[in-house]
């Protein structure tokens, strides 16, 4: 991926966690007006919120395979990741009698 190929309004759409500043957030929203995530620093919550503008304002770092974001409160290293989900159904299961 390159800055060229994809925004962070578009990757955000894709991922399923991130990883901010080092921390891991599976707790983000995207809207039309801002950014939200939410992540845990041992017992402390963090949160950050970036508006619309700023996230479109990011840039990817290709050597870093990362987005620089800077808010109100600096700049942030945001990585978008996709998590990988199961569950409990067997679909190989077929039809079984009782």
């Amino acid at each position: 991926m390159t800055a060229e190929t994809a925004t962070l309004t578009t990757v955000l759409d894709t991922c399923d966690m991130l990883e901010i500043d080092g921390l891991h957030a599976f707790d983000f929203t995207l809207d039309a007006e801002k950014l939200l995530i939410t992540a845990m620093d041992g017992r402390a919550e963090k949160r950050w919120a970036f508006n619309l503008a700023q996230v479109q304002a990011a840039r990817f770092d290709d050597t870093l395979k990362s987005w620089t974001l800077t808010g109100d409160s600096g700049e942030h290293r945001l990585i978008c990741m996709s998590a990988f989900t199961g569950n409990n159904n067997d679909e190989d299961q077929g039809d079984v009698d009782a």
